[in-house]
């Protein structure tokens, strides 16, 4: 698989499952620009690498913008959402 070679959705946000194993689940996420409202509280840890675009993300109230390159790591439990994403934006999300 290329990490590169993906469709962007027309609205929300494809997630597709790269390797899943033992704690660790490793996932690409494609974000159209016409998000879905929609609330985050994992049970894991997450952390993310934006490697294409740009997001404005809500963690507890405070919102966080990253573009390429930006690295973020939310706690489980974290409530948090993705407010606005650049059409075409790629993230790796790694769950452990």
């Amino acid at each position: 698989m290329n990490i590169f070679d993906f469709k962007i959705p027309n609205v929300g946000e494809d997630f597709t499952t790269l390797l899943e194993h033992k704690n660790v689940k490793i996932v690409r996420i494609v974000s159209s620009d016409n998000l879905e409202k929609k609330e985050y509280n994992q049970k894991e840890d997450e952390f993310v690498i934006l490697l294409r675009g740009s997001a404005t993300l809500e963690i507890e109230g405070k919102n966080v913008t990253l573009n390429k390159g930006d690295t973020l790591f939310i706690p489980a439990k974290t409530k948090h959402k993705v407010l606005a994403t650049q059409k075409g934006t790629l993230w790796i999300a790694i769950y452990f």
